[in-house]
């Protein structure tokens, strides 16, 4: 059995929107999809089988957090990252090199890797094309990325061009390191900033290897969304079309519907957890914060459209009262609604394709989110 296969079903008449199925050795991933993030083998606040609940099919997790803590190779003593965690679905790792770049001038770009400082305890690390497949090998992933260098927006193009054309060497290291080709399935990813020949140079450099799927990097780092979607219109073509498309950070719902629009199979993102931590629902009728005194005796439902098990169970004055009072439960109840939130709007995505009908949902769906019925309200 091949690590990953993909089934094209269906493309959208009127967009390039797809539906389609991937398949691990942890089971069928229905696209297009929303993974939600496990920074350190953990969705913040959630219990895996909560996350089982409201349908998530793939998590993600960060292969630099789990590295510096406890240890790759303590994870793979556990019986891999599946067991340790308790989660029989699919996962992907990232490789860990946003994160050791968004360290700035905390770390050194040498051809070799990085080299970086600790967050933990100061300690100096160092991050190879080798060490993060060797990681990533460990952690026994189904999915695994390979290590690149992603530039900050904006950055001159000179700098942009060589991070892409290292990306392209460090990728062809990262193949010739993977170990574990039967059971783990290797994405490359495309850099190339907000340039449009570096975009096309760097994805002739990975799709030549056919890998099993491919991840678009460098976006989502502080452009204009109206750039990211120029970006993505015209570097998705350039990559195959029976192979996955996967979208790096991004999770809002207007991008989620343009980046399916212009071909995207694959999304993650922290907003729905991190969103829930500050108070904040995504709902049927737009972003509500929980904070607002006006919810301090309303006893209805967080989202009336809604069946999660939060919105099933809690009112929003009780919702404002556990995060008034500082509890945890605050978190854990707004994070299931957010999770369930966005998986739910991908089943109604997938759904619409099938029927031909994305265009209409996307319209109605971002129409209702963003009317501000809400607002931020403070």
């Amino acid at each position: 059995m091949d690590a990953l296969t993909f089934e094209l079903i269906k493309t959208d008449k009127r967009t390039r929107a797809r539906r389609g199925k991937l398949t691990t050795t942890h089971g069928n991933v229905e696209t297009p999809v929303f993974m939600p993030v496990g920074t350190a083998a953990s969705v913040k606040a959630v219990k895996p089988e909560d996350v089982v609940e409201l349908g998530a099919q793939i998590i993600l997790a960060n292969t630099y957090h789990l590295f510096l803590r406890p240890g790759h190779e303590l994870v793979k003593k556990a019986g891999g990252l599946h067991k340790f965690m308790n989660w029989s679905g699919s996962i992907l790792t990232d490789s860990g090199g946003f994160q050791v770049f968004s360290l700035g001038s905390l770390r050194k770009i040498t051809e070799e890797g990085v080299t970086f400082r600790s967050f933990i305890d100061g300690s100096e690390q160092m991050l190879s094309p080798e060490k993060s497949i060797e990681v990533q090998n460990a952690l026994g992933a189904d999915i695994i990325m390979a290590f690149d260098e992603c530039a900050d927006y904006p950055e001159d193009k000179l700098y942009v061009e060589e991070a892409t054309a290292r990306t392209g060497r460090w990728l062809r290291r990262c193949v010739e390191a993977h170990r574990n080709q039967d059971k783990q399935a290797l994405f490359g990813i495309m850099q190339g900033g907000v340039f449009k020949d570096l975009r096309a140079r760097s994805a002739e450099e990975i799709v030549e290897l056919d890998l099993p799927g491919y991840s678009i990097g460098g976006l989502s780092v502080g452009e204009p969304k109206e750039k990211m979607y120029e970006v993505l219109d015209d570097c998705v073509p350039l990559l195959p079309d029976n192979k996955p498309r996967y979208l790096m950070g991004v999770g809002t719902p207007d991008a989620i519907f343009e980046g399916v629009a212009l071909g995207v199979d694959m999304f993650d993102c922290v907003l729905p957890t991190r969103e829930a931590r500050h108070g904040a629902a995504m709902t049927s009728s737009g972003r509500l914060n929980i904070k607002n005194a006006g919810f301090e005796n309303d006893f209805g439902r967080l989202d009336d459209k809604c069946d999660c098990y939060t919105c099933r169970n809690y009112s929003r004055a009780y919702l404002r009262h556990l995060f008034k009072a500082q509890e945890m439960l605050s978190s854990t109840l707004l994070s299931i609604h957010n999770l369930s939130f966005l998986v739910k709007m991908m089943e109604k995505i997938r759904d619409s394709i099938e029927n031909d009908c994305f265009d209409v949902l996307k319209k109605d769906f971002l129409s209702a989110y963003y009317s501000g019925e809400f607002g931020e309200n403070e």
